[in-house]
């Protein structure tokens, strides 16, 4: 039944607001309203009420002290007696539960503290001395304090001074008609993937270190004399020189983007940002020398086997001109031809007239004018089929060749400038091919992110470097000590 009542009371308090639910005159107004309806509930509700009123005297009652009083054991003591409210009594008695529990810790602290007596200035001496004989303190700590000293107040702070750089080609096809680009096999123009490697490599080398040092005089900052010894430069010869140069220039590349981020280190602030802009001034002097150089030794080349071809496009014209000229000939393939044709038609003109002979035989006689007539016009078609024969067949008179010779040698002659004539065609094409490669392969830096100034130095990171400093000789200590008692109990 208690439950059934209770599901009530907790649809009833769904039903309404958290302000309804926490109003004494509301709470009593349904409770009036359920009692004939829903007694049970009814009296639910009043229980909530009553609790509500027992909150609210507390809360009064506490506000009614100050701060003293509800602090006071023995004051909420006799306040809870002289109470008749059993909720009220229940949270008083809380109260001093608590009260009882901190006073206890607080005598229990206090006790202890007074039962250590204060260590006099011997004692710590002695202690002192004690541990600054510990192996710790002498291979651990003392080092660890002599490094924060140099670190704190003798390193020479470094600059680091940024650039961001990105090798680009150009557009090839931006350059190119349909037609070409098809032509030469060129689309749109992308940078290698080795370019960023090979500006990096470059940018380490001995030749960049070279030029800046000429440039900006690059040994003479790193060896001042105002440098901390442990930072600057001190040996003088050139692996030393590289070597240091390397550990204070540092590239990296975006897989990604193939974007080179190269950070410089200098001892103040204008010379970092002066070293980052000439290595990118040079960096992009050299990008732009291997591709065009490559390019040009391969245009080179293409010209003079260019050349060589048209001159002998030019020979072989040269020859056929000249045997034309020669034997007065604009083409003998056709003369030939066309000879050739008078005596077939000779041919068959002799083949008629003797047809039309015998057919006048038969009806004539050998006398008559008519057979003589047509003899005669024979004997005039053999004549002459004989001419245009022997024209075919007989030798040239100057240089002694036969017609058939003439036109053999033609032949080989227009072979030889039409082969000519093709080579040089080619020859035109892979031209304008390598003047197109030789655009495609020029390349040029874009600066993605100009060198920046530095404001503050960004070595040496103190903090890091001390931690750093410590953990390694306290782990080399850890495992000396383990080491060392190892051994000792082997013995």
């Amino acid at each position: 039944m208690n439950k059934a009542v209770e599901n009530k009371f907790k649809e009833f308090r769904n039903s309404v607001t958290s302000q309804e639910f926490n109003d004494v005159d509301f709470l009593n107004k349904k409770a009036e309203e359920l009692k004939d309806v829903d007694p049970q509930l009814s009296r639910r509700i009043l229980v909530r009420v009553n609790n509500l009123q027992t909150e609210n005297a507390f809360k009064v009652f506490k506000d009614s002290l100050t701060k003293e009083q509800w602090n006071d054991v023995e004051f909420l003591v006799s306040e809870k007696e002289s109470k008749n409210n059993v909720l009220i009594k229940n949270k008083l008695e809380e109260r001093i539960n608590i009260l009882k529990k901190l006073n206890f810790s607080k005598e229990t602290l206090l006790e202890k503290t007074e039962s250590i007596e204060p260590a006099n200035t011997q004692d710590w001496k002695k202690t002192f001395k004690q541990r600054a004989k510990a192996p710790f303190f002498l291979i651990v700590v003392l080092p660890t304090i002599i490094f924060s000293l140099y670190q704190l107040f003798v390193a020479s702070d470094r600059y680091e001074s940024e650039a961001q750089v990105l090798v680009q080609q150009p557009d090839s096809s931006t350059t190119l008609d349909t037609s070409m680009a098809i032509l030469t096999g060129l689309g749109v123009g992308t940078s290698s993937g080795s370019d960023p490697q090979i500006l990096k490599a470059y940018i380490y080398s001995t030749d960049m270190l070279t030029f800046l040092d000429d440039k900006l005089h690059l040994r003479k900052h790193y060896t001042n004399s105002n440098i901390d010894i442990f930072s600057r430069l001190v040996w003088d010869d050139k692996e030393a020189f590289l070597k240091y140069y390397s550990d204070h220039v540092t590239v990296n590349i975006d897989s990604t983007s193939g974007i080179l981020s190269i950070y410089a280190q200098g001892f103040s602030p204008k010379f970092s940002n002066r070293l980052v802009k000439t290595i990118v001034k040079r960096s992009e002097w050299y990008i732009n020398s291997i591709g065009h150089q490559l390019a040009q030794a391969q245009l080179d080349f293409v010209k003079k086997e260019h050349s060589n071809i048209e001159q002998k496009l030019k020979t072989a014209q040269s020859h056929l001109l000249t045997f034309q000229q020669k034997h007065n000939l604009l083409d003998p393939t056709a003369e030939g031809a066309a000879l050739q044709q008078i005596a077939y038609t000779l041919e068959g003109q002799i083949t008629a007239k003797e047809a039309e002979l015998k057919t006048a035989r038969h009806i004539m006689s050998e006398s008559a004018p008519k057979v003589l007539n047509l003899q005669q016009e024979i004997s005039g078609l053999k004549l002459q089929l004989e001419n245009e024969r022997n024209k075919l067949a007989t030798k040239d008179k100057d240089d002694k060749r036969s017609v058939g010779d003439i036109l053999a040698k033609f032949a080989d002659l227009k072979v030889d400038n039409e082969l000519a004539l093709q080579a040089y065609t080619s020859s035109q094409v892979s031209l304008e091919k390598s003047r197109i490669e030789t655009y495609r392969q020029l390349k040029y830096l874009v600066v993605v992110e100009s060198p920046t100034l530095p404001d503050d130095n960004e070595y040496p990171d103190v903090p890091y470097n001390i931690t750093l400093f410590f953990i390694v000789f306290a782990m080399m200590f850890g495992v000396g000590r383990i080491i060392y008692l190892t051994i000792k109990e082997l013995k």
